[in-house]
């Protein structure tokens, strides 16, 4: 799977799930701060990325990650670990 691919993938979910305003999808959009995900919504996040990519997120996994192009480059990397 492509970034491209990823990118529009988990764009797709935030917009038609989780109601997020398409032009705030920057990969510096902060995804607590400026697109207001919150502990419900990362619930939500697990499942739509087991479903799509295969693979569970480790909540402590995603402690680092502050932005939404964080979240795409670890999404790659799991892909890339799993090929």
């Amino acid at each position: 799977m492509t970034r491209e691919e990823i990118i529009k993938t988990i764009n797709t979910f935030l917009i038609e799930e989780l109601e997020i305003d398409e032009e705030l999808l920057q990969e510096d959009a902060l995804l607590k701060e400026k697109l207001g995900i919150d502990s419900l919504d990362f619930v939500d996040i697990v499942v739509i990325v087991e479903r799509n990519f295969g693979f569970k997120i480790k909540p402590e996994e995603m402690k680092p990650i502050k932005t939404l192009g964080q979240f795409y480059d670890y999404i790659e990397q799991k892909l890339q670990q799993q090929a």
